[in-house]
């Protein structure tokens, strides 16, 4: 076993040669790059298997870094990063011209965060420059709250993991477009995660800051805007109704699962030949920042039991701004929701 120290070296030297690394961070586990180094970007779409249209997040190690690879650092970005960094929270800003058009998906905007995780700032600090990061999984699967998963995940590519631990928060960070107009702060929620909307609200207005925010705006500033992401090997079907029999769901399952497109947006959809014939319920907490925590691990659980299709049946408890962040991911995980 490496003490952290050494994990941290070597994957210091990794990440310098060019290479990637999988790394801890409080959301979920990350596959990293240096941004200054072209191929090594590329290497993050080519061992994830990622299409190019999907943009990464920049990882940084303090606000002085972050002011570097944007074009314009305002007062409602410094009044956010100063209460939710380092925190999950990304916020999507105007990208300076040194950042790699590969990390924006040629777009003109960059998605910022300072992870709050002990290893992920001491790797970001030593290496010095900030790290490109989606999460350290295959497109549109099911993403990492450990080193194992990545290791499962990459055993093919062989990829280096700084083991942190289980992810605390796990799900990823929410993504926030912020843009400054001469008389107001326009905000977008593109993602939603663990930073909620009124507790962005909150800051805001407590700062004296005037601002509004827009619903309908183009998500694909935002990592996993997708429909479908987050996906499990086998389906899984979300049950609006907590009562309904699994007999009675799989009958329909087994009636629409066919109809469904092969792909969507690049993203596979699992369709078992032989219909579906078992199922396993995935359950989680009643609380919903346990639930939250727990949902990757046990989709993965879940689904490693071999059935055709996992199940989930939605309650009437699980309201409010805490589960629809997590329901935006079991929702774009599910295969069809009934």
């Amino acid at each position: 076993m490496m003490t952290p120290n050494e994990a941290l070296a070597k994957a210091k030297t990794i990440l310098d040669e060019g290479g990637v690394i999988g790394f801890p961070t409080e959301t979920v586990y990350g596959l990293a790059a240096r941004i200054d180094i072209p191929s090594a970007i590329e290497k993050i779409f080519t061992t994830k298997e990622r299409p190019f249209f999907d943009p990464l997040i920049v990882h940084v190690a303090s606000i002085e870094q972050a002011k570097k690879v944007t074009a314009y650092w305002g007062p409602a970005t410094q009044a956010l990063a100063e209460v939710f960094w380092p925190g999950p929270l990304t916020m999507i800003l105007p990208r300076d011209p040194s950042v790699n058009l590969m990390i924006t998906a040629g777009l003109d905007s960059v998605g910022l965060r300072m992870p709050n995780h002990p290893l992920a700032l001491e790797l970001l600090q030593q290496v010095g420059v900030p790290l490109a990061a989606p999460s350290a999984n295959k497109f549109g699967r099911t993403s990492p709250t450990s080193a194992s998963h990545v290791r499962l995940e990459f055993k093919n590519e062989n990829v280096f993991v700084v083991d942190g631990g289980d992810c605390q928060i796990g799900i990823e960070s929410t993504v926030l477009l912020v843009r400054h107009r001469p008389e107001k702060v326009e905000l977008s929620i593109l993602r939603r995660g663990h930073v909620l909307k009124s507790d962005i609200e909150k800051v805001l207005a407590d700062k004296g800051f005037t601002f509004e925010f827009l619903e309908s705006v183009d998500k694909r500033e935002s990592p996993g805007h997708m429909k479908h992401h987050y996906m499990p090997p086998v389906p899984l079907i979300v049950c609006l109704e907590a009562s309904r029999e699994p007999s009675d769901v799989l009958r329909e399952v087994n009636q629409k699962i066919g109809q469904l497109p092969d792909e969507i947006e690049s993203i596979k959809i699992i369709k078992p030949k032989e219909g579906i014939v078992t199922h396993a319920v995935l359950r989680l907490s009643e609380d919903p920042l346990l639930a939250t925590r727990e949902f990757y691990g046990k989709l993965r659980e879940v689904a490693a039991q071999g059935p055709d299709c996992i199940l989930f049946y939605r309650e009437a408890h699980q309201s409010g701004e805490r589960w629809e962040s997590l329901f935006d991911r079991l929702n774009k995980a599910a295969s069809l929701i009934l």
